[in-house]
């Protein structure tokens, strides 16, 4: 909640506008009800109409104001909302692009974009529908209270214990029956849009192996869960709205007995009878929105515990108070241990260099440890022991930013977006020139395949880029690597998944096309030996002891 009024406190004066701007027309409802009331009372005994002329032009200015009010209580409210989503999403995408990819393990992606969109829009209602609404209402009915007291002390106490009642009693009943099911919504939601992207991405294996049918009904489980919690959810809110209507009509009803007695004992004069009993009614339709704004405020909390999920990830390669400058120059791995998260390290004492213009391969079965290195090499993981340098300078002393952008990355599942070739290719340089777009689509041996489409640097790849083949789409990715211009080139199984025949050619042409870059070369196989000049072997995987 603390982290959530700091982001709130740039929009405090649209919230305070919104406030006043709820408070007064909420005031001119409640105006508006108890004028017209008083109006039609006195109006019935037949006064001279100079008489009604004040309560004739209050009706008028209440029901204008009303509706000017409210309109300036949602656009400032509405805006300071929107501000304050903005602000927050972006804090949640950057906090995520420090943590990416080795700080996330353990979230699924579907969860993630839940947590991104849903979980930041839940805590945007503390704003809008929750700490307006809750405002408003606390100041309207203290302020009803009163002018009702005012008129008759007995009907002003009905009147507050109503309120009371509607305000305070129902959201905690509320809370205490549901407090469980709303606490569960947002994180039933992240598990229904994690295992529906999990389900449309992996549907074809999933068909292939006859498993279709249990991942369906594992995400119907999710479902009927979300659905439960929900219904529970919506059944409390229906009660709240049955005890509202129940103590508005009882505040009605108080209003009415106690005025009749005091208007025939001669305590109070008759035209006033039908303020006390109307008033209730613009009163309870403004904290009648309290319930609600509890249920809402229970959503936000869920929310808020994601995102704090989020936020209190360590960063696997936090940068310095004070980094250094990076520059191009040798990049030398010295003793290096590391592993991911909290589990044992992966790699044990590794050492090698790259000078500059260099090829050097980092070989190894799966689970040696490969990707690890290449981790470390872009600085998204830090050693546990030992140290990597650049150019003479521990990576730990520089910016993670600044090491990337020396040190480029090029792995075996490079993203292509769903856009064009070029749109794709400027995601390595946004103000590259055609004719260097051109130059790295021919450097990767793919710009003639380019320029014979029909579309040319205009056609669409699709989602993951499944409109172009692996070996095209990993050139693609290439040509975007070097349109980078990157000084060391990480190259991550580059071959993955290709025959034998393409995955040859691609290794020729990557190693041409890098030019006088340095290269690490990382891959399984043992025969990329012939296109560097120095090999380095990782160990199997150890297995434990007992095993």
């Amino acid at each position: 909640m603390r982290e959530a009024w700091g982001i709130v406190r740039p929009a405090a004066a649209g919230l305070v506008l919104s406030v006043l701007g709820g408070v007064a027309a909420a005031a001119c409802a409640v105006g508006l009800m108890a004028t017209s009331a008083w109006l039609i009372s006195r109006a019935a005994m037949h006064p001279p109409v100079l008489h009604l002329m004040v309560a004739i032009v209050a009706v008028r200015a209440f029901g204008i104001g009303r509706g000017v009010l409210r309109y300036v209580e949602r656009i400032t409210g509405h805006d300071a909302a929107l501000r304050v989503l903005g602000e927050l999403r972006v804090r949640v995408y950057r906090r995520l692009e420090r943590l990416a990819p080795a700080g996330l393990g353990g979230f699924r992606r579907g969860d993630l974009a839940a947590r991104l969109v849903d979980d930041v829009e839940a805590v945007v209602d503390l704003v809008v529908r929750v700490a307006l609404p809750i405002t408003v209402a606390a100041v309207t009915g203290l302020a009803s209270v009163l002018l009702i007291g005012a008129l008759l002390p007995a009907a002003g106490v009905a009147l507050a214990v109503g309120l009371l009642v509607v305000g305070v009693g129902v959201p905690l009943l509320q809370s205490a029956l549901v407090r469980r099911a709303d606490a569960r919504l947002a994180a039933l939601r992240g598990a229904l849009a994690a295992g529906v992207v999990d389900l449309v991405q992996g549907m074809p294996d999933l068909i292939a192996y006859g498993a279709a049918g249990d991942a369906l009904e594992a995400l119907d489980r999710v479902d009927r869960e979300l659905l439960a919690a929900t219904r529970r959810s919506s059944g409390a809110a229906g009660v709240s709205a049955a005890v509202t209507a129940l103590c508005t009509g009882l505040s009605v009803l108080a209003g009415l007995v106690t005025g009749a007695v005091a208007v025939r004992g001669g305590g109070m004069p008759g035209e006033l009878l039908a303020v006390v009993v109307l008033t209730p009614l613009a009163v309870f339709e403004t904290v009648g929105g309290v319930p609600a704004a509890a249920q809402s405020l229970a959503a936000a909390r869920g929310g808020l515990r994601r995102l704090a999920e989020v936020a209190g990830r360590a960063e696997p390669a936090p940068d310095p108070a004070a980094p250094r400058v990076a520059a191009a120059g040798e990049l030398r791995v010295e003793g290096v241990s590391a592993g991911w998260g909290d589990g044992p390290d992966v790699v044990r004492d590794v050492s090698f260099a790259v000078p500059p213009g260099a090829r050097v391969a980092i070989v190894g079965p799966s689970g040696a440890g490969k990707s690890t290195v290449a981790a470390l090499l872009v600085r998204w993981l830090d050693p546990t022991r030992g140290r990597v340098t650049l150019d003479g300078v521990d990576l730990r002393e520089l910016a993670g930013d600044d090491v990337r952008r020396v040190v480029g990355y090029l792995g075996d599942d490079a993203y292509l977006f769903d856009t064009t070739i070029e749109e794709n290719l400027r995601i390595g340089r946004p103000d590259a020139r055609p004719e260097e777009i051109e130059a790295a689509l021919d450097a990767a041996r793919i710009g003639e395949w380019v320029r014979g489409l029909p579309d040319g640097l205009g056609t669409c790849v699709g989602e993951h880029g499944v409109a172009v083949s692996g070996g095209q789409r990993r050139r693609l990715a290439l040509a975007r690597a070097l349109l980078a211009d990157f000084p060391v080139l990480v190259l991550d199984e580059p071959t993955e998944h290709l025959d034998e025949e393409t995955a040859e050619e691609l290794l020729r042409d990557l190693m041409a096309a890098a030019g006088s870059r340095s290269v690490v070369l990382i891959s399984h196989r043992a025969d990329v030996a012939r296109y560097v000049g120095e090999v380095v072997t990782l160990p199997g995987p150890r297995v434990p002891e007992g095993l």
